[in-house]
């Protein structure tokens, strides 16, 4: 294992290399290892899913004053899911540099979905030992608290029927969504959706499919009434 490329490429030092490499070590290399001294990262697994939760945790709380508890609750699911930390390492090519045992290279285990969850909460745990939780906090800044604020999760919430609850408030007031353009290529498009209350545009959203750019237009659009 590089620690120095890895620390380079995260833009990351740590005090204790130790840390670093334990939250990299998967069981399956100790294991085959014996000889040599080690730790598999399943205890900073553990660490680093409590300091996840509680860093998404605070920003949700801070950023949606509006949010019902229940909401709240719903959306942090989606975010610390493992389909979503899976997404998080392959970004941060956190694969690369697993040291696993033979048997699990042989199988995939580099890329299996699992591993790579277990081992961006080892990262997160090995950080927050070695340098605290506003340092942990700073990296979820820069690598997870844009997705949320750019709407990447905002299939978890149903923002379009938010929206209907809303306007069903007001009696012979009807919605419409409108795909406005669509841009680049096949397969990597973005939509652009109005959404249109008695014929006002109430807001617009981006998204990789129609149903992502509705929901965010939803999203605009309820921002918009709740300030």
């Amino acid at each position: 294992m590089n620690v120095s490329q890895l620390q380079d490429q995260l833009g990351i030092t740590f005090n204790n290399h130790d840390l670093i490499t334990q939250a990299f070590t998967h069981s399956s290399y100790v294991n085959e290892h014996r000889e040599v001294p080690s730790s598999d990262n399943e205890r900073l697994e553990f660490l680093g899913d409590a300091v996840l939760e509680l860093g998404v945790s605070q920003y949700l709380f801070r950023k949606n004053d509006n949010m019902a508890e229940g909401e709240l609750t719903k959306l942090r699911a989606a975010i610390v899911c493992e389909a979503s930390l899976v997404n998080f390492a392959r970004e941060l090519q956190l694969g690369d540099h697993i040291l696993l045992g033979r048997g699990e290279e042989q199988t995939g285990g580099r890329d299996r979905p699992a591993l790579l969850a277990d081992v961006f909460e080892a990262f997160l745990g090995a950080l927050y030992l070695d340098q605290g939780f506003e340092i942990a906090l700073d990296f979820l800044k820069k690598y997870v608290f844009p997705k949320i604020s750019t709407g990447a999760f905002s299939h978890a919430m149903d923002y379009k029927s938010q929206l209907q609850e809303f306007v069903q408030q007001y009696k012979n007031r009807t919605i419409e969504y409108r795909i406005v353009e669509e841009k680049g290529p096949s397969h990597n498009k973005e939509f652009v959706a109005q959404v249109v209350i008695q014929e006002n545009i109430a807001g617009v959203g981006v998204g990789r499919t129609k149903k992502e750019a509705e929901q965010r237009a939803a999203k605009n659009a309820l921002d918009t009434y709740n300030n």
